[in-house]
């Protein structure tokens, strides 16, 4: 069953805080329902082509081209961290992951707000 605490959220928080860093970006990190780590990009460089998105994690390289592609993909890699397993199998309708990924481009409340282009 997946689950994820504070005290895993602390454990990847640095490696997290490190790729906004490394990509002048600036977002937040919380945990929903003790299932779901959840990365919030407020602000950064990178142009997402919108003020706010849910990152759907299956579909980055298709969706999304240079920079941006390069910024989500090692962000998904340091919110799986090194204890990350996903042993789903979804033909016998079986669900076990050590913890699900969300990644939010800002939020519907709180719009993303764009610095300056980086292609």
């Amino acid at each position: 069953m997946a689950y994820v605490s504070q005290e895993d959220k602390s454990k990847l928080a640095p490696k997290i805080r490190a790729v906004l860093s490394k990509y002048k970006m600036k977002g937040t990190i919380s945990v929903r329902h003790n299932s779901t780590l959840v990365v919030t990009v407020k602000s950064g460089v990178i142009d997402f082509g919108a003020d706010w998105s849910d990152v759907n994690i299956y579909w980055i390289h298709e969706h999304y081209k240079g920079v941006a592609r390069k910024f989500l993909t090692e962000l998904l890699n340091a919110m799986k961290g090194p204890d990350f397993y996903d042993r789903s199998d979804i033909m016998s309708d079986y669900f076990n992951v050590s913890h699900y990924t969300d990644i939010r481009i800002g939020s519907w409340k709180q719009k993303y707000k764009l610095q300056e282009v980086v292609k």
